[in-house]
């Protein structure tokens, strides 16, 4: 494990995990977590598909992250070129977090609030406990959305439901999330981060570069026009179809063995686990 000022950073059987960890400001951003989160998400890239399959990231103390430091605002240098650049710095956080080459799941426990909301929904897969809330909180500073909310939040909700979130600040909660689709699950309360690493697991056998490859032209769907992607998708799959993982599981396929990777399995495992408990 790897403990910054203010986050945690661990990889366990492939799965990396990255821990919010300033639980006594509701782990609000400050300047040691912004540099420890880009370092974390700089390891998992270089790391991605060999020893890391996916990425968590979850806060400590019943919160996940309440945004910026409110209170630190008011000392931070008037000049707009300086605030601009600092902003720019947070952005190429979120850019490498919402590409990052690998599954990402976000454990959402508490508020999520501000930028915490943006960073949380800028997973692939958001898990929700029932306590927790997103918030588009800063309406109620005077201020835009930032760390990327322009951009995921509108993808993920519509634009009208989007303008509603961010004009009005509200509280949106997890079942309310779940049916905006900006939240994938609900977990339990006490087993939320069991439950989090069971799904994470998951991806231990799969593709993780077919994956990465597929999200990143995903990512750009909204963007591109047809060509374009059919000329990324044609890119993406003459790489693909050279990887170690495609060849073993043609073979299997024609010696007729279980897949490397089948998700609607791992469904049946699992039921039959819970039926024996």
């Amino acid at each position: 494990m790897s403990t910054g000022v203010h986050t945690l950073f661990e990889v366990s059987d492939e799965i990396a995990t990255l821990t919010l960890n300033r639980p006594e400001a509701k782990n609000a951003l400050s300047n040691e977590m912004r540099e420890e989160m880009q370092a974390a998400f700089d390891e998992c890239a270089a790391r991605a598909g060999d020893d890391i399959k996916a990425l968590i990231i979850t806060g400590a103390g019943g919160a996940f992250c309440a945004g910026g430091d409110v209170k630190g605002m008011g000392e931070r240098s008037k000049d707009p070129i300086a605030n601009r650049s600092r902003m720019r710095g947070s952005h190429d956080t979120m850019y490498q977090l919402t590409h990052l080459e690998l599954p990402v799941i976000s454990l959402v426990d508490g508020p999520a609030a501000g930028a915490g909301a943006n960073i949380a929904l800028s997973a692939d897969f958001v898990l929700a406990t029932p306590r927790a809330f997103f918030m588009q909180a800063f309406g109620r500073i005077g201020l835009v959305p930032d760390w990327g909310g322009f951009y995921v939040l509108p993808r993920m909700v519509g634009l009208q439901k989007a303008k509603e979130l961010v004009f009005t600040a509200r509280r949106v909660y997890a079942e309310e999330a779940k049916q905006l689709g900006m939240v994938y699950d609900i977990v339990g309360q006490e087993t939320a981060m069991a439950e989090a690493r069971a799904f994470a697991s998951r991806f231990r056998n799969a593709p993780t570069h077919a994956i990465g490859i597929a999200k990143n032209i995903l990512n750009q769907a909204h963007n591109q026009d047809h060509r374009t992607l059919i000329e990324l998708e044609a890119s993406g799959q003459s790489i693909a179809r050279m990887s170690e993982f495609h060849k073993e599981a043609v073979r299997r396929f024609r010696d007729k063995e279980p897949s490397l990777f089948d998700w609607e399995a791992m469904d049946r495992a699992q039921a039959v686990k819970k039926a024996a408990e």
